[in-house]
Order: C-alpha cells, then structure tokens, then sequence
C-alpha cells in the first residue's frame, strides 16, 4: 500500500527499480521521523488542527513506535513503500481515522528533508566526536615524544630535522581545519525546512517558528522553495567535510605505512596489530593503514558524486535525490569507522627514537650549521656556499644539536594553542 495511491498499484518491476535499497536505508531515519512528527503534531495541535485528546492519543503512540526502533525491532514491511508510509500505517493501525491525520500540512517532501537535517546533525556530532578522540590522541603524543628527532622530506628527499612531536601535532591542528569544514556543514545542517511541504508551502497556518523550536535546529529555511533546493546541498557540505577529514586520515595512513617500511623504521606497532605473509616470515604488514587510506582516498570522491548526481536537476524535488542517501549513508559510517580504528592504532604505535643517530641522516643538519654561522655574523649566502663546498667535498661533520624556538616549531609546538582552536569549533557543534 502506498500512501499517494489512487486506487491501483504500480507494477512490481517499476516498484523494485524505484524504491531500490530505501527500505533498508530508511531504517536509519526512523528514530527522526517519529521526532519530527512529534513535533509537527504539536504544532498541528496548536493551531487548531488537532484536538488536544487527539495529540496526546499520536503521541503515546509515537512513543511506543519510538521505543520499538530503539530496541531494533522495528522493520518497513513487505509492500510498504518507505519509514514515512509505516510509521503512518502503524499509527493508523493503533488508533484508526486518528493516525491519518498527522500528514496534514507536510509532504514527504519536507518530511524526509526533516528527517535528513536531523539524521546528518547527529551524524555530524558522532564525526566530531571521533575527530576529537583522534586529535586528543594526537596531541597527546605530540607532548610525549616532542624532544624526538626525526627526518624531515622535500621532494621525498632528506631535508632538514623535524620531530615526532612536530609530526603527530601536524595532523592535530590538519585536523583543526577540518573541524572548520565540518562545524560549516553543521551550521548548514542546522535549519529546519519543515512546513515547506512539497516545496511551494500550504494553505494551512502553519507556526514554522514552533517546530523549529521543538525540533532544536539554530534556524529555519524561511523560503519554502529554497528549502527544497537544500536537498543535495546539505549532503554536497556534509560531504566536504567528510572529504576534508577523510584527505588528512589518508595522508596520516601513508607516512605510517612508510615509516613502518625496514628502509625507514622510524615506526611500529605490536605483533597482534599488523599482519604477515603466506610465504615471508619476517613480513609485518601495515593493513590496517593501507585499508584506511583505500577507504579514504574512496571517501575524498563523495562530493564530486553528489555534484555529478544534483548537477543538472530542475526546480523542486526529483527522485534522483532520493540516490544521495546511497552515497551519503555509508560515508558517514565509514569515516567514523576509519577514524576510531586510527585512534585506536595510534595508542599502540612506538616509535624509533635514535633514528637521526643514523650516518644516512648527516644532512639533516647542513641548514642548522648554516643559520648557526649566520648567527655569528657570516651573511648568509657565504655561509650557504661554505656548507655547501663541505658536503660536496666530504668534509662536512653534522652537529645534532637543534635549538627552535619560534612559534609552531621543534622546539615550540604551540600544542594548547592548537587545542584552543580545536575545541572553540566543536563547541559550536556539541
């Protein structure tokens, strides 16, 4: 049975290619289309359009349906069409002519819009929220090895000393501006298009400020048109953000996968963290990191997906957008995936800290000897060639000792700065 039918069903084919995967999907939105019909309930109350025996009757119902998905037992049956249409046919089951009533002025339209804005803020919490174990982890590890030299690469070429402090505060504050991309989607996410209905509003007296009120969102889409227009464009920011944090896991997941190589061995992890080959004894492979930074180059394609999926729709709502939720669905859940298994690697990674003690490393320290003879007054272009004509000639001898104290340096990583900065965002988020 579906909700818009006249009297005739559709032929079974044209069912299964339209629906495709939705009612699975859709199982993820049923917790949000309860909350929103609470709230749209209430205002239909308050406006006359629902006695007050009526709502409290919709919504010790809603309550028992809500706490049937909580449990995991709720399930889209056979032949209905969406979790708008069971939620619905559940009520109407419970309380007759009653449960027809809640549809009065929405649509699906501005239904599931309202369902997604809800389901893709909270989706945006749990991204923050293992961003922020993530970057904790970073910052943690930063502070404990900060005194640590390492090899520092231009070009893939040995450069100039850097630090595993330098090194994991890098991608702490990489992170900082990923949490700007995603507290944007957030803003993005945060506005409530209910009472747009199929996009062109009602004839009904709608209190738009209430539900926005129930429903928690910072602000409303006022324009009912524009309100449609923001499905797609609400996913293509939240997909940026995935993207943008998805870009900084997978470059993290490839210095690991180098560092762990024998030629570098600036890194490890335990035993029962890595795994082996069928045939080489010795192999300790970085999987973890190669599936991770797979998973995450895939994660960086989600917004030229959606741009390519939304690019050329017409006005108003097409049934294309309903494609956004087999996009968007599994990359949200995957990034959180890929970011709790990085944390969880890094508390076990060690890390090789006499690996600049090594002879192939002497050139590390070739610019440190050059601003130490600028400092005594050679100027410096002098001190470059002099430095240079002892490498080339073999009587160059590297002094280990470094000493960087401007800010976000070595010596000064500027690590509670860096805090400061991250948890000013996630505060406009949590």
């Amino acid at each position: 049975m579906k909700l818009w039918s006249k009297g005739f069903e559709p032929d079974k084919m044209i069912e299964r290619f339209t629906v495709g995967n939705d009612r699975e999907l859709d199982l993820r939105l049923a917790r949000y289309d309860v909350q929103g019909s609470m709230a749209h309930i209430r205002m239909l109350e308050s406006i006359g359009l629902l006695g007050k025996d009526e709502l409290d009757k919709l919504l010790k119902a809603l309550g028992e349906i809500a706490e049937v998905i909580e449990r995991g037992e709720f399930v889209i049956e056979d032949g209905v069409e969406d979790v708008h249409s069971e939620v619905e046919f559940m009520l109407t089951a419970r309380l007759g002519d009653i449960g027809k009533k809640i549809h009065s002025g929405r649509s699906r339209n501005d239904q599931v819009l309202v369902d997604l804005k809800l389901f893709m803020r909270d989706e945006i919490k749990h991204i923050a929220g293992s961003v922020s174990r993530l970057f904790d982890r970073l910052q943690a590890l930063s502070e404990e090895h900060k005194d640590k030299l390492m090899p520092g690469y231009t070009h893939l070429q040995v450069a100039m000393p850097s630090s595993f402090g330098l090194w994991f505060g890098a991608y702490a504050e990489s992170l900082v501006d990923d949490m700007r991309m995603l507290a944007a989607a957030y803003d993005v996410a945060n506005q409530n298009p209910l009472g747009s209905a199929a996009g062109y509003g009602s004839s009904f007296p709608l209190d738009r400020e209430m539900t926005t009120r129930l429903l928690v969102f910072d602000t409303m889409h006022y324009n009912v048109v524009a309100a449609q227009m923001s499905r797609g464009k609400t996913e293509r920011a939240v997909s940026m953000a995935v993207a943008s944090i998805a870009s900084t896991l997978a470059h993290l997941a490839m210095d690991v996968c180098m560092w762990m190589c024998g030629n570098f061995g600036f890194v490890s992890f335990p035993d029962e963290l890595t795994t082996g080959s069928s045939i080489m004894p010795h192999k300790k492979n970085p999987d973890v990191f190669e599936i991770m930074r797979g998973k995450c180059n895939r994660l960086q394609s989600v917004p030229n997906e959606i741009a390519l999926l939304t690019a050329n729709l017409p006005l108003g709502y097409n049934r294309d957008l309903q494609l956004l939720k087999d996009i968007m669905f599994p990359a949200t859940t995957e990034l959180i995936e890929c970011l709790d298994m990085a944390e969880f690697m890094l508390a076990h990674i060690r890390v090789n800290d006499s690996i600049v003690d090594d002879p192939r490393y002497d050139y590390l320290f070739t610019v440190e000897e050059v601003n130490r003879l600028v400092l005594e007054g050679m100027p410096f272009r002098d001190a470059y060639r002099k430095v240079g004509l002892e490498v080339r000639d073999g009587s160059y001898r590297p002094n280990r000792s470094v000493d960087h104290t401007h800010a976000g340096s070595i010596g000064n990583l500027c690590n509670e700065q860096i805090a400061d900065k991250f948890r000013s965002l996630l505060s406009r988020i949590m």
